[in-house]
């Protein structure tokens, strides 16, 4: 559905956008993902027609935006991040207004702002104004804005920025329910939503792709770095876990007298915890704590990231 092709895009000195490839199939929900400035937001407009590339092409159901940007934004509904709206209009004006904008025809006006307060769940608010919402309404009222034209793809740049845990948790649920019958694009910096949302996964970083997959394909990324992670106190300690055979590299932290914090790293085939329990076993130790590092995704994004 979405073709972007070696996309590029500067102001002035700066590479907001470099060459930047990839393709986004029907019914996917992919997630851009980023530090502040990676290029996210940059890469939302040129794929939605409201900038134009210094090279490359993007092409939306086979139109190119570029060419023909008009017919390519039919298929998309867009929820920019600041979610501009009018906080003295009641809803129902500024969702009139919207469509208005959009060149829907008024024989088709009440169907499509029907349609669009439905798929939100914004009956309960839509003659009050913007400006007495909370933030959540607000974000339900800019995709009401976004769906009015009934389009097969949904692009959203942070939708959940600024909102309250329980009103992520009602976006998040209503991006799901979108995702049933169209594609989604979107923007967040909170991994754990990236995750529960999302089936698929694009980096970007300082204006470069740096992965692209699932979320379960990125977390490999992380667990091919075993680490174990031990409290342990006793006589020897710190000696014995520098020279354990299979450790590849150590961290440790004396916490007591005799007691030592450690993160182990170690190679696939080595089997650390029952070497280390027989040396418990043998030198009277107590392990508080022994267990295999888990790895999160905020993890695979920080390497990625701070490695490029």
């Amino acid at each position: 559905m979405i073709s972007v092709n070696q996309l590029t895009k500067s102001f002035r000195d700066i590479k907001a956008v470099d060459s930047i490839s990839f393709e986004v199939g029907k019914g996917e929900i992919v997630g851009l993902l980023g530090p502040n400035g990676a290029g996210k937001t940059t890469t939302m407009r040129l794929i939605t027609g409201f900038l134009y590339p210094d090279a490359g092409s993007v092409k939306v159901n086979g139109i190119s935006v570029e060419d023909d940007p008009t017919s390519a934004q039919r298929h998309i509904g867009y929820l920019a991040e600041n979610n501009p709206l009018y906080k003295d209009m009641l809803v129902s004006d500024m969702l009139s207004l919207s469509a208005d904008l959009k060149g829907i025809r008024k024989s088709e006006k009440k169907s499509a702002m029907d349609f669009a307060v439905s798929a939100v769940s914004i009956s309960d608010i839509f003659y009050r104004p913007i400006g007495e919402l909370s933030k959540g309404y607000k974000q339900r009222v800019g995709m009401a804005m976004a769906l009015l034209h009934q389009p097969d793809i949904m692009i959203m740049d942070e939708p959940t920025e600024g909102l309250d845990p329980n009103q992520r948790t009602e976006i998040r649920g209503l991006i799901q329910k979108l995702s049933k019958e169209r594609t989604i694009i979107l923007s967040t910096h909170v991994m754990q939503e990236a995750q529960a949302v999302c089936n698929r996964l694009l980096i970007i970083n300082k204006g470069r792709m740096v992965a692209d997959g699932t979320p379960q394909d990125l977390m490999k990324v992380a667990n091919r770095e075993k680490a174990l992670v031990a409290d342990i106190e006793g006589n020897g300690v710190e000696f014995s876990l520098r020279n354990l055979e299979g450790a590849e590299h150590i961290d440790l932290r004396r916490t007591g007298n005799e007691r030592f914090e450690a993160r182990i790293i170690y190679g696939e085939s080595a089997e650390l915890q029952p070497a280390i329990s027989k040396l418990a076993n043998a030198n009277g130790w107590i392990i508080w704590k022994i267990a295999e590092e888990e790895h999160k995704l905020e993890d695979v994004f920080h390497k990625l990231t701070s490695e490029f």
